[in-house]
């Protein structure tokens, strides 16, 4: 039968894993560095995975394949994704959903050296705009230094939070702003928080938060905080973006 279904341009994927995480029906699995369709019959055409590939190597194209078997992708899952990524899958970025999410403002009932990491990946690259813990999430966007140089940052920042992490310097922030329109657009997170260090160039996470909210035509409370080299607050404050 002809019909929709994914098209793959092994030339420009980078092997990232991103579509991968963002395919509900486990249809691509990478291999050999390489983003692969496990099976014409697992994919069901709509294009999930297009908006996560940061190099455009995926498309939806229309031929002859064979017809698509949810119950077949049932009995190949196994066990949800979340938990199994498979054997080709990319274990960096298999998406996990750990522990709840522990109540802000009980830091005395937290065991010393307990993670208040809730999910897994982290880094905004490797995040599906589409993952579930980031439904109705009050969000974090923080700079890869912070938590170096923050002691307390799990117990003052991360409790509570989905969290996502990037460099502003060293990435490109056009990607951080097309992920991020689209986390903005499709999560309807409750607030945001963008924490960065003191440095100049850090603070493009902040500018990069902004366009994006913009770009999304939503609005939400969004909370600055600069931290200094030794690791202290040194600023921070609410601010309401709005198109």
């Amino acid at each position: 039968m002809k019909r929709k279904i994914v098209k793959i341009d092994e030339e420009k994927c980078s092997g990232c894993g991103q579509c991968a995480t963002a395919c509900a029906e486990g249809a691509i699995r990478i291999a050999d560095g390489k983003a692969r369709l496990v099976s014409e019959s697992y994919c069901d055409g709509l294009g999930a995975c297009l908006g996560e590939c940061p190099e455009g190597a995926i498309a939806i194209e229309e031929r002859e394949a064979d017809e698509f078997d949810e119950k077949a992708v049932e009995a190949a899952r196994g066990s949800p994704a979340t938990d199994d990524p498979g054997p080709h899958a990319c274990p960096g970025s298999a998406m996990r959903q750990l522990k709840p999410h522990r109540a802000a403002g009980t830091e005395s009932e937290m065991p010393a050296g307990e993670s208040e990491l809730r999910h897994w990946p982290v880094q905004l690259k490797l995040v599906a705009a589409s993952a579930p813990f980031l439904k109705g999430a009050d969000l974090l966007l923080a700079a890869d230094c912070v938590p170096f140089a923050m002691a307390d940052f799990h117990s003052k920042f991360l409790r509570g939070r989905s969290v996502v992490i990037g460099c502003p310097k060293l990435d490109d922030p056009a990607i951080y702003v097309e992920k991020l329109t689209e986390i903005f657009k499709r999560s309807g997170i409750r607030s945001v928080t963008v924490l960065h260090m003191e440095v100049p160039c850090c603070f493009g996470l902040k500018r990069i938060a902004e366009v994006a909210l913009e770009a999304s035509g939503n609005h939400y409370p969004m909370r600055d905080v600069t931290v200094s080299i030794e690791g202290k607050v040194v600023e921070a404050h609410w601010s309401e973006r709005m198109t």
